[in-house]
This record gives structure tokens, C-alpha cells and sequence, in this order.
């Protein structure tokens, strides 16, 4: 086997650092190398342009053959948006009935008494 500079043995390159490049940017990065990016449960990540790559396996710098995959994880980046928590959090609503709508902000809403036969 020919040992070459870029990888152990021939037609292996050593895999690209892709953490913390937009997803653009790690497509291109593989893509130069002869590598192959795809992303678990992402089926839109050809599309994807602003998610960074948050965590990839291969790590980078292992000897792979050429158009060997490498898998990533995205993330959107800080002020991008993002789904957000998805439950309900705390206060949680007093206990009771339902509570009416006031018609002004600081307005009472009126009292209602019920008598019983």
C-alpha cells in the first residue's frame, strides 16, 4: 500500500473539522475532501444553510477512504429562532373554573350572585 500525505494508505483522507461551520460551509469543506456530509433524522439538510454543525462523527482528523460519510448534528445559531420549550411551565393556573376575560386592563369584573331554590 502507497502511503500518502493526506491520509495512511492511498485513496484515505483525514476527516475535515466541521464543528462551528454553517452547514453550507461543512458541505463544501467534505465535498472538497471526497467526503459525503449527511445528517441523522435531517432529511432537509441539503437544504440547510444557516444551522451550525454542533458535533460530527467522524472526528476530525481520522483517516477515512474517500466518499466515506460523515455524520453531524445541527443546531440553529444564538438568535436565529428555534422551536423553544415545548411545555407548559410555571405559574401554573389558579385552581377553579374558568377565569373571564376583562374588558379594560385593572377593570373588576362584575360580581354575579347565585341563589338556590
Amino acid at each position: 500500500m502507497r502511503m500518502t500525505p493526506e491520509g495512511h494508505g492511498t485513496g484515505d483522507v483525514r476527516v475535515p473539522r466541521l464543528v462551528g461551520l454553517m452547514a453550507v460551509d461543512a458541505r463544501e469543506s467534505a465535498r472538497a475532501r471526497g467526503l459525503v456530509v449527511e445528517a441523522p433524522g435531517r432529511p432537509d439538510f441539503p437544504h440547510a444553510v444557516v444551522d451550525y454543525v454542533v458535533r460530527q462523527y467522524p472526528q476530525p482528523g481520522t483517516p477515512v477512504p474517500r466518499h466515506s460519510v460523515v455524520h453531524v448534528w445541527l443546531d440553529l445559531a444564538e438568535g436565529e429562532g428555534g422551536g423553544g420549550v415545548r411545555e407548559p411551565r410555571g405559574p401554573l393556573p389558579p385552581p377553579g373554573g374558568l377565569r373571564r376575560e376583562l374588558e379594560e386592563p385593572g377593570a373588576v369584573a362584575p360580581l354575579v350572585l347565585l341563589s338556590s331554590p
